[in-house]
């Protein structure tokens, strides 16, 4: 990497003095403020954890029923199915210490079942798909029932703030259609596709799959369906994602483009360390699950779980089948400029860097002018962009150890890849091939400056537009 430097921490030697210790207090100090911002990173994830699993009843209503259960229990009233009683027989005392003992889990057993309770009636609630089916006409009115399917959902839902993961455990499960079912879809929808010969064959083909096999596989997934929320969904992501073998540049990463009629400034560094900045504190609320979930209607919520693996996510490849890696933190983001990767460090002291600092920083990168590549740096991204088999092969052979093992660990443990792209992406509505143009730009650049693994990479024109290449998989 261009611009690498050693460090080393602490070392010591022995020498006919004595003991010789040298220590680098800079490096020690990045060190701990990386592991207390990592542990904190942990309680916030537990305590929201904790939050979500209760969801949709208030964390803080637990000490309300251990109150009122202690409240009960020394009125001389019982509380419901006896549960003090019952503690204080597996307790080891009976004096006023373990009442309050004895109370205390007897509330959190009735708030479980509470929390519970609510929990898997809201899931309930959210299987009904009858208000997809009402009439949006002027003038009509909803059906009673799902008026009163959308008063209950507002009352569990709403009462109580969701988090972004919030709704998690109370989404139903995906349902399994029948395979006559998805027969009838199969044939309704390749009948476009095909002529009157080859349909009436495509017929006979499916219904010898329906009176055959489709039993035995339907019983599979049915077993499936039970024991996880989304029959689908991981071999989706295996084998139609992961299990290619063909480039991601072009055939599977997609593109963004930027909001075309604005342009905040000309200004490349700027625009970068805007946009950076921008993408750190969006990470942060994500973290935090200070992002509310998307709700259809108002009532509805969405999966959130793709926002889990938008940061510190990459695509490592495999021999037969690829891999989603996400780290769970990362302090610093990857620059490419000019066939050169640069290191940058966004956090100092235990803050987010302002987006002044960081255009400073990516200013000094923009003067490097007269800095070359190590030899095969320029090419390397180009790897990523080229058939997954062999570049699994170069990983385990050239990326194996040293160096190199270290260079490409800190390119895809990085929060995301920024290039600063030397041509300007351009727009103008009298001539849209510029529009064209920008999208290319984009999808493949020039083959070798995206890192097309990278769950996404940022890419800035030289005149300060900005648009991204992503990795479709996570």
């Amino acid at each position: 990497m261009a611009e690498a430097h050693s460090a080393v921490a602490f070392s010591f030697s022995i020498t006919h003095e004595g003991w010789d210790i040298n220590y680098d207090r800079e490096v020690l100090d990045l060190v701990w403020q990386s592991g207390v911002r990592s542990w904190r990173k942990r309680l916030a994830r537990w305590r929201t954890g904790v939050r979500n699993g209760v969801y949709p009843a208030h964390l803080q209503s637990l000490w309300l029923v251990i109150a009122i259960a202690i409240g009960l229990h020394f009125s001389q009233r019982h509380v419901p199915f006896d549960l003090v009683n019952k503690w204080l027989t597996v307790l080891p005392g009976d004096t006023l210490q373990w009442q309050v003992i004895a109370c205390s889990l007897a509330g959190l057993v009735v708030w479980l079942s509470i929390c519970y309770t609510m929990r898997y009636s809201l899931k309930l609630l959210l299987m009904y798909k009858g208000w997809m089916y009402e009439k949006r006409a002027p003038g009509s009115r909803t059906s009673l029932q799902t008026r009163l399917w959308g008063l209950f959902v507002k009352i569990l839902a709403t009462w109580n703030k969701p988090g972004l993961y919030s709704f998690q455990g109370s989404l139903p499960r995906l349902p399994l259609p029948s395979v006559k079912d998805t027969m009838s879809r199969y044939l309704r929808s390749v009948r476009p596709l095909l002529d009157d010969t080859n349909y009436n064959r495509m017929e006979r083909l499916a219904k010898e799959f329906q009176q055959g096999i489709a039993t035995k596989l339907q019983r599979y997934l049915v077993l499936k369906s039970w024991w996880s929320t989304n029959y689908v969904s991981d071999w989706w992501e295996e084998y139609v994602y992961l299990r290619g073998r063909g480039a991601l540049m072009v055939n599977s990463n997609f593109y963004g483009i930027d909001a075309i009629f604005m342009h905040p400034t000309k200004v490349q560094s700027a625009r970068a360390a805007s946009v950076i900045h921008l993408l750190l504190q969006f990470r942060r609320t994500v973290e935090r699950q200070e992002l509310e979930p998307i709700l259809v209607q108002g009532l509805v919520p969405l999966c959130s779980w793709q926002y889990e693996r938008i940061f510190n996510t990459v695509r490592a490849p495999g021999i037969e089948s690829d891999k989603i890696i996400h780290y769970q933190d990362s302090n610093h983001i990857v620059v490419l400029y000019r066939g050169c990767y640069y290191k940058v460090i966004i956090y100092h002291n235990g803050r987010l860097l302002r987006p002044c600092e960081l255009q400073m920083q990516i200013d000094h990168i923009l003067q490097q002018q007269e800095e070359k590549p190590q030899p095969g740096e320029e090419l390397l991204a180009s790897l990523t962009a080229g058939d997954r088999t062999k570049w699994a092969q170069i990983r385990q052979t050239v990326f194996a150890k040293g160096a190199n093992r270290t260079s490409l660990h800190t390119v895809e443990s990085a929060a995301f890849v920024l290039s600063l792209d030397e041509k300007p992406f351009e727009f103008d509505i009298a001539q849209p091939e510029k529009l064209d143009q920008f999208g290319r730009y984009l999808l493949h650049g020039n083959g070798h400056d995206r890192w097309f693994d990278k769950s996404f990479t940022v890419c800035v024109g030289s005149n300060g537009r900005i648009g991204f290449n992503a990795e479709h998989t996570w």
